[in-house]
């Protein structure tokens, strides 16, 4: 039997996807506390990501949100980290959220130890894809697009995460569509 790789890339790179998302679900958590929140998107489930992007991007006039979601539809799969319940308190009264204690939040600001582990998670992600050599990039639109297409069931501070294996890593030196493209190099010499 002969398999060649670019006929098992994708199956390949959603097995992997496998074991970004539980390096996510291992990371250390403030007091032990279990918020965290991740889901892989694959398949036509990417289209309905991109689409969700795209509504935002003309929600918001964010153009970036274009590019984004074009380069969700380069992925083999996206994988979204957020949280649970972020504006529960700790009960640490470290006031990083900027009130003097837990029980002075307003409810509706997150409790900054739960950004901490929607972060330590993402970074635990990113190491295992890095350590499996896959293509990644962290996107705040990626995860506001399954935020708004509910993915981590009403979970806060959404982040999404492409996964691929490309030549040339796709998700960046990425050109924004509402750029026009350079000029040639010899017209930039002059």
């Amino acid at each position: 039997m002969i398999c060649n790789e670019r006929d098992i890339r994708n199956r390949t790179v959603r097995a992997l996807a496998e074991a970004v998302m539980t390096a996510a679900r291992t990371a250390p958590k403030a007091k032990g506390r279990d918020l965290v929140e991740a889901a892989l998107i694959t398949e036509d489930d990417l289209e309905r990501l991109a689409e969700a992007m795209r509504e935002l991007s003309a929600e918001s006039g964010m153009k970036f949100l274009l590019r984004d979601a074009n380069n969700v539809l380069q992925a083999e799969a996206v994988l979204v980290i957020g949280i649970r319940e972020a504006g529960s308190e700790c009960g640490l009264n470290c006031s990083y959220c900027g009130s003097p204690s837990c029980e002075a939040k307003p409810a509706n600001v997150p409790c900054l130890m739960n950004g901490v582990d929607v972060g330590i998670a993402i970074g635990s992600a990113c190491a295992q894809a890095a350590d499996l050599r896959l293509d990644s990039r962290v996107m705040f639109s990626a995860g506001w697009g399954a935020k708004r297409m509910n993915v981590l069931d009403g979970a806060d501070l959404v982040f999404g995460i492409p996964l691929g294996a490309a030549s040339k890593n796709p998700f960046f030196d990425r050109k924004s569509p509402e750029k026009k493209a350079d000029k040639p190099a010899a017209e930039a010499l002059k």
